[in-house]
């Protein structure tokens, strides 16, 4: 994606080849900076600190994490060890634990000396694979979003969309903005309703800045007024990205997503969910509790993050001092709510034949 300078990717080999090197999406907007990570712990820490967040990008970042980890040891202790480490750094978002159980699975059958070399080597195949994956996305959704602007018959197609799944929540394209980006690209007139998604404000700190290096007309509102914006007919489409999908087609995704599939149902706007196959998860029966929601720090909820006036990066207090707060990270949206899902494979009901029909049979498998 084109941004205002390099790089273009949020995650790419160091030129020494022994490293990886990262966007600091925690700088974001007030810097565009990057880091490197040259062990198990830069990696697992990056993951955890939310340096780089989406789930693809979390799972193509668990696998450099894996070559990273079994550069000095990696006998069978030594790639239990560093799997059991990445896979304690996020809970909730399925495609860690879909890469990683690539990545073991593929190494565990080679001899101890073969694995590093073969770790990069996966890795690098899993990120391509994303981009390809991501790009597909963008095509198949941006027909959706071309049959609104044939109907319209004028005027913007106005997508809602919540947090930031755009490329840097994957390697490039993203997932819910992908078919914005490929729409645009075909030069269809296209503009983003960007919920603000406390507490972390994704997507007013990198939605935005995304959108806005890539020349998407976009307006940023308060996640509040995105079911006013719905009652108001001033919303063509809801698009989220998600972080697990079960199943039944019960979609997690990021605080607050549950609340504007119930506006978008109330108001008929379709609510479309984008989720490449490595974020399905067909081993988990679905159920009440049956995905672990992750709790962040009440820090997220009593303060904001953002530039200060000087334009650098601050922190600031917005409750009292001592003030309780909870921070679940994501909600759960039953799939009767989802009009769709928007997948490498095509568009399909968010039901268990809609996912087979997608994707096929259930493979055997077994989480990381």
């Amino acid at each position: 994606m084109q941004v205002e300078s390099p790089p273009t990717r949020t995650i790419w080999r160091s030129p020494d080849s022994a490293a990886v090197e990262i966007i600091d999406q925690t700088r974001l907007p007030a810097a565009l900076e990057t880091c490197r990570l040259t062990s198990l712990e830069d990696a697992a820490v990056a993951i955890r600190t939310m340096q780089v967040r989406g789930a693809p990008l979390i799972g193509v970042t668990a696998a450099y994490g894996v070559a990273l980890g079994l550069a000095e040891h990696a006998d069978d202790d030594a790639l239990a060890a560093v799997i059991a480490t990445l896979a304690g750094t996020r809970p909730t978002g399925r495609d860690l634990f879909t890469v990683l159980a690539k990545m073991r699975d593929a190494l565990a059958g080679l001899p101890p000396a073969e694995r590093p070399q073969a770790a990069w080597s996966l890795a690098d195949e899993l990120a391509e694979e994303c981009v390809r994956t991501c790009r597909a996305i963008g095509q198949h959704g941006a027909a959706l979003i071309e049959r609104i602007a044939k109907d319209k018959k004028g005027g913007p197609v106005n997508v809602l969309t919540h947090c930031n799944a755009g490329w840097l929540a994957c390697i490039e394209w993203g997932t819910a903005l992908a078919p914005v980006y490929v729409a645009a690209e075909r030069g269809c007139d296209v503009h983003v309703w960007v919920g603000e998604t406390r507490p972390r404000n994704q997507g007013a700190a990198l939605t935005c800045w995304e959108l806005g290096s890539g020349g998407i007309p976009h307006t940023l509102t308060v996640d509040s007024a995105t079911g006013y914006l719905m009652s108001e007919a001033r919303v063509d489409l809801a698009i989220t990205g998600a972080d697990r999908v079960l199943r039944d087609g019960t979609v997690c995704n990021k605080i607050g997503t549950y609340m504007k599939a119930l506006a978008a149902r109330d108001n008929g706007v379709p609510f479309y969910v984008a989720v490449p196959e490595t974020t399905v998860d067909r081993t988990t029966s679905p159920g009440p509790g049956a995905i672990p929601i992750e709790e962040r720090d009440a820090g997220e909820v009593l303060r904001a993050s953002g530039r200060n006036a000087a334009g650098a990066h601050d922190s600031i207090a917005v409750a009292p001092l001592a003030t309780a707060a909870f921070n679940p990270a994501f909600d759960v949206t039953p799939p009767h709510l989802v009009h769709g899902l928007v997948t490498e494979a095509g568009v399909g009901p968010a039901t268990p034949e809609g996912i087979e029909a997608l994707f096929g049979p259930a493979p055997e498998g077994r989480p990381a």
